[in-house]
């Protein structure tokens, strides 16, 4: 007979009764009847991403989205094609549980249970979580500063829970020469017979095909600086079912979320809506950047989670010497090092979930100590995660 490797398979884990601190930590955030309510669902969750959301995500990974310039008639197409398993991905996050349309409906729960499922969700996909989270952030920043009439427009399809009527969301800031410096940001908006007209490149948008994106430009004749930028809507279809004039120019090879598309863009008189005040657009989109960085931090959480649970499994299950590897203590040491951080960013992201709602609810203090957490988070939690994730590929 063929020896049994001594290897074994974490497979069908629930990455949420594997975790007890996580539901002992929600039933001190939440009210214990918002707990009770969302409990089972985080249990069904915990046991699909240790399963049937793992090998999805697992072979959505393996096959990253391809850009169709054309058809087979050489007809402009622009497609972003994606793989039927980052499709069924989409249908649980979107659809089943509602993740970017939770926080818009009337008795939206807490923002904790929102992130504590993304917590959960991202521990079997991680690059999904990017168009969830800015299609969330993109309805709260339309609601916050937009038109009611582009309200009344948007909304219904950016909180759809069906994946045929789901308008996705996207942010397009960053350019060639201008990355972190917002200033230099160089994509020009031109006033046309009661159009906005956008030209110009941006060098990473993530979902790049998404229905709707804000974006940031300079509009003709505005000052230099900061303060020249302003915020707009950009549909991917006009009114008339027409595409906008913009191109995806190529998708990004990418070390990380593969399975999802990030690409470059070329506008060429795209039509867009003016969001807010002319010359306020970085401080109107900031609130976008900040839920982003949130999400982010949340998910670089769960990534961390999802290290240290499959480092514990293989140091409680494998042999080596005689002994289990969670005997030896040099793995009990290196299990300890990997935990503080993994349970930091949880308290952060709790934490900042939990202020998040008061600070929506006017309180000022709130309001400062989320200005100062979000950045924090997204800074500390997204470089810790690469270190635990590289310490628990050591330990494996």
């Amino acid at each position: 007979p063929i020896p049994q490797a001594n290897i074994p398979d974490s497979r069908g884990l629930n990455l949420y009764t594997v975790d007890p601190a996580l539901g002992r930590l929600l039933a001190v955030y939440l009210t214990e009847s918002e707990f009770e309510q969302w409990r089972p669902v985080m249990e069904r969750l915990g046991a699909r991403a240790g399963g049937e959301l793992d090998e999805l995500a697992l072979s959505a990974d393996q096959n990253p989205p391809v850009l169709q310039h054309r058809n087979r008639r050489g007809d402009d197409l622009q497609e972003v094609r994606k793989h039927p398993d980052y499709v069924a991905l989409e249908q649980v996050a979107f659809a089943e549980l509602g993740l970017a349309a939770m926080s818009h409906t009337k008795d939206a729960p807490s923002p904790l249970v929102k992130y504590a499922l993304t917590y959960l969700f991202v521990q079997a996909e991680f690059g999904l979580c990017c168009p969830v989270s800015m299609t969330d952030s993109l309805t709260r920043t339309l609601r916050k500063f937009g038109d009611p009439e582009l309200i009344a427009r948007y909304l219904p399809a950016l909180t759809a829970r069906e994946l045929s009527g789901l308008f996705q969301g996207a942010m397009f800031m960053t350019e060639r020469e201008a990355g972190s410096d917002i200033s230099a940001i160089s994509t020009t908006a031109r006033y046309e017979q009661g159009q906005w007209k956008l030209s110009g490149e941006k060098w990473f948008c993530s979902n790049p095909d998404a229905d709707l994106a804000m974006v940031l430009a300079r509009p003709k004749n505005a000052p230099e600086g900061m303060k020249g930028v302003s915020l707009f809507l950009l549909p991917r279809v006009q009114a008339d079912g027409s595409p906008n004039a913009y191109r995806i120019v190529r998708l990004k090879d990418k070390l990380g979320t593969r399975s999802m598309a990030s690409g470059e863009i070329t506008l060429e008189g795209a039509t867009a809506f003016l969001i807010g005040e002319i010359g306020r657009g970085f401080q109107q989109m900031a609130d976008m950047v900040n839920m982003s960085r949130l999400s982010n931090g949340v998910r670089s959480a769960g990534l961390m989670r999802r290290a240290l649970t499959e480092s514990v499994f293989i140091a409680r299950s494998r042999r080596a010497f005689g002994r289990r590897l969670v005997d030896m203590p040099l793995v009990q040491r290196q299990l300890i090092k990997m935990s503080l951080p993994t349970e930091q960013a949880r308290s952060m992201f709790m934490q900042t979930a939990t202020l998040l709602a008061k600070a929506d609810a006017g309180d000022s203090r709130a309001q400062k100590c989320l200005r100062i957490l979000t950045p924090l988070i997204k800074f500390r939690a997204c470089r810790d995660a690469r270190k635990v994730a590289g310490d628990a590929m050591e330990l494996r």
